[in-house]
């Protein structure tokens, strides 16, 4: 008579691959999708599934004519998998942050493409970290303010450098940069070749023009209420494309537009009228799971950047 052990069975390292693959079929949406990031084909990874769900003595999933979908018992084993590879990646977070010598990754996220000058100084920064931790492995990336924050507060990013216009709880801003943002035209629009003078605030009103995308300070709300938002454009670089059309208006930092300032391509409009500070900062968490990579940051980014940390 075969007796169940009340000891539960160890998890072994086949064990762990079964369940990474079964992790990337469920995200992928089925076995064909998933070929492609496992480097498998569809046949070995029936294959490993059936041996996961024999390991198992579940049935995790139904493929067939109707698609791939989960059972209920592949629904909680998936989020019981993603919690096992989370845990494991905090214990590597952690091991790395014990040693003398910093390791691992070190992820810094930006919300908008930087300018010559900004460039260049997170190249510095970046420079800091290669001279100070050179074991450290770099990841430099874009994405929107909220899901920098979002990354920030679950410590799968240690930076981020965007325009602080708003503030979360759990997070610390640290401006790094004040810069004046006007409202700009290109040469092929309308208002170009006319002088500030005759731009009245009721053509203003009627002309299509760009929203962009996120919370401002309270000067550049005002502005945005007397202007016909018809677009929407988050980052400068599609912003100044939709601009450059001369199908809108839009605001963007001076220094961003210099070259085609300088060219006759763009133009100002009413500087004193419409404009307003776009003030990046250097975001991090209050209480970071890895401090020393968040410190070394810090640091990096003060000396880069010329300010004192708060």
């Amino acid at each position: 008579m075969n007796k169940s052990s009340i000891i539960p069975k160890p998890i072994t390292e086949y064990d762990l691959r079964l369940l990474r693959i079964f992790r990337v079929v469920v995200e992928n949406g089925g076995f064909s999708a998933a070929e492609f990031e496992l480097g498998i084909t569809r046949s070995t990874i029936s294959v490993h599934m059936s041996n996961l769900e024999t390991r198992l003595k579940l049935r995790l999933c139904l493929r067939g004519r109707g698609g791939f979908s989960l059972t209920q018992d592949g629904q909680v084993i998936y989020h019981a998998v993603i919690q096992l590879f989370d845990s494991l990646d905090d214990f590597s977070l952690l091991a790395s942050s014990l040693g003398s010598e910093l390791s691992g990754e070190i992820v810094i996220l930006c919300s908008d493409s930087l300018n010559q000058n900004k460039q260049q100084k997170l190249a510095q920064v970046i420079k800091s970290i290669h001279q100070n931790a050179p074991n450290l492995h770099l990841a430099l990336d874009g994405d929107t303010v909220a899901n920098i924050e979002k990354s920030i507060l679950n410590d799968k990013a240690h930076i981020g450098v965007y325009p602080a216009y708003r503030e979360v709880d759990g997070l610390i801003y640290q401006a790094l940069f004040n810069e004046a943002i006007y409202l700009c035209c290109s040469k092929t629009h309308p208002f170009f070749d006319l002088v500030d003078s005759k731009i009245t605030h009721e053509a203003l009103s009627t002309i299509p023009a760009i929203h962009p995308g996120i919370h401002i300070d309270p000067a550049g709300r005002e502005q945005l209420k007397q202007l016909n938002l018809s677009a929407k454009a988050y980052q400068f670089d599609t912003r100044k494309t939709m601009i450059l059309s001369g199908c809108y208006l839009g605001f963007l930092p001076q220094s961003y537009i210099q070259q085609e300032l300088n060219k006759g391509e763009i133009r100002i409009i009413k500087p004193d009228s419409f404009t307003y500070q776009f003030k990046l900062s250097m975001v991090y968490k209050k209480s970071p799971r890895e401090q020393n990579k968040v410190d070394l940051l810090k640091t990096s980014f003060a000396q880069a950047f010329n300010v004192v940390l708060n």
